[in-house]
């Protein structure tokens, strides 16, 4: 590896664990967990996903959806189900992995990737808004001005620096210059130390202290499914957006498997669950970060902070780190998509602005999941209005229907309408040259159009199938000559 790549890397991996730490600790407080559980699984989950996934430069760690996935196992049946969960949803995701199933998300459609990250870049701008807050109260007078004067500071160097140099990256020097600004000065503002005191000790591997039978697997299954099932639909998007960001190509199903055994290692050491973070991969490659060592060095800073440094890092004004996130959520949004609102079709509209609103309402997985029904729905709907017969009289005085279009579910109708039974000759032939067949739905109405000329006493004979077709008809049965 050429030296300048290392320097990038590692100064990529440094600004990138400044940014989890305050990420990390908040979405353990959401959990309801000791906030070096979500700083533990940060480590974990960070390195090894760097180390042995698919998709250098991309960074994960403990991730908020996750996080909102298992408040209630917590609540109600304490931390050590939850690393049993974790632990569960961790075989889950190697398993979507080792089957080959990653290549699913090629089934996300272009306007459901646009709402995800339109959606996450807003809910990363909200999360911020918890730093204007003392308790449930918000921030007032001097004590919000000074806020609001650091983070429009760090903002603004964030933009700045890089027309006067790519030596550091700006996130960073950002971070580390309003850090000394508010030590020299002796301004009073909040900093990460008040969220959480981060200094703890090495993890250590121990079995989740529950007891292992079918009982507690009833209770931690559903939630390691719905955790594993989030943490790949989210880390798969961001996979796919990295890939168009680097204009590189990752391996999803390599990178399923690696987040699968960083979540097993993180259950095992006392960590969160976690999957990728579209904002802490946004600032790493912002940063210069396209490597393995980026991610390295972002999980191994995180534990030197916990071991020694964290009356270090506690004094990082979070002013600072609130104003590189709101940086990230404005680069991280589509702004592209607004313009082309008026320019793509209504559905595909709909779809961006639906999977937009749900991901900052709900979550990602209802959000995303509805965005490829919708996409679905109006897929099957326009090849089902593609459908079309043409019809002429041989010479022998019979029928022939060349019918065009693609025949399943939702074209039965369509194609049963082109046909004319009662007022038809005695010999009808179906051209099925350019005609395909789907499912069972279309093998049905052929059988649904056999019976109509039976009944009305004429012969369908049909012609021309595809191999595939006729190997679909054969095995349900259905005589095609």
């Amino acid at each position: 590896m050429k030296p300048a790549r290392i320097r990038a890397d590692v100064l990529a991996g440094l600004t990138t664990s400044f940014a989890l730490v305050p990420e990390c600790i908040a979405f353990a407080l959401v959990a309801h967990l000791n906030p070096l559980m979500g700083l533990y699984g940060a480590i974990i989950i960070c390195t090894l996903t760097a180390l042995f996934g698919g998709r250098p430069g991309m960074v994960s760690g403990a991730a908020g959806s996750m996080a909102v996935v298992i408040v209630a196992l917590v609540v109600q049946h304490g931390v050590q189900y939850l690393l049993a969960t974790v632990l569960l949803g961790g075989v889950i995701m190697m398993a979507f992995g080792l089957l080959r199933l990653g290549k699913l998300v090629r089934m996300v459609p272009h306007p459901v990737m646009l709402g995800f990250v339109n959606g996450l870049a807003i809910v990363i701008a909200l999360a911020q808004l918890e730093h204007f807050k003392t308790g449930e109260a918000w921030l007032s007078g001097k004590p919000l001005a000074t806020m609001l004067g650091l983070v429009a500071l760090t903002m603004a160097i964030v933009y700045l620096l890089p027309r006067l140099t790519r030596a550091i990256p700006p996130a960073l020097a950002a971070i580390l210059g309003i850090g000394l600004l508010a030590h020299f000065t002796g301004l009073s503002t909040r900093t990460l130390g008040d969220m959480a005191h981060i200094a703890g000790g090495l993890p250590t591997f121990a079995l989740p202290e529950v007891p292992w039978n079918l009982e507690t697997l009833r209770i931690v299954a559903p939630y390691a499914l719905l955790m594993a099932m989030v943490g790949l639909l989210e880390t798969l998007l961001t996979l796919n957006l990295t890939d168009e960001i680097t204009e590189s190509r990752g391996y999803p199903d390599r990178e399923c498997v690696a987040l699968g055994a960083a979540n097993m290692a993180s259950g095992l050491f006392g960590g969160m669950g976690g999957c990728a973070m579209i904002g802490q991969t946004a600032i790493n490659l912002g940063s210069g970060g396209r490597g393995r060592l980026s991610g390295v060095v972002a999980g191994g800073m995180i534990l030197l902070f916990v071991l020694f440094l964290s009356p270090l890092i506690e004094r990082i004004p979070l002013a600072a780190l609130v104003g590189v996130m709101f940086v990230v959520s404005q680069q991280t949004f589509a702004w592209a998509s607004l313009r082309v609102l008026h320019k793509v079709p209504v559905n595909d509209m709909l779809v961006i602005i639906a999977v937009t609103v749900i991901t900052v309402l709900t979550d990602l997985a209802a959000a995303v999941m509805l965005g490829i029904v919708i996409a679905a729905i109006n897929f099957a709907w326009q090849h089902a209005r593609e459908l079309y017969a043409d019809s002429h009289l041989e010479a022998d005085g019979s029928k022939r229907y060349q019918v065009h279009g693609t025949l399943f579910f939702a074209s039965t109708t369509p194609f049963l309408n082109q046909f004319d039974p009662a007022g038809d000759p005695a010999q009808v032939t179906l051209d099925c040259r350019h005609l395909s067949f789907v499912d069972y739905s279309a093998i049905a109405a052929l059988m649904t159009l056999r019976e109509r000329y039976g009944k009305a006493g004429k012969h369908l004979r049909v012609v021309h199938l595809s191999e595939r077709c006729k190997q679909l008809l054969k095995r349900a049965g259905v005589q095609h000559g």
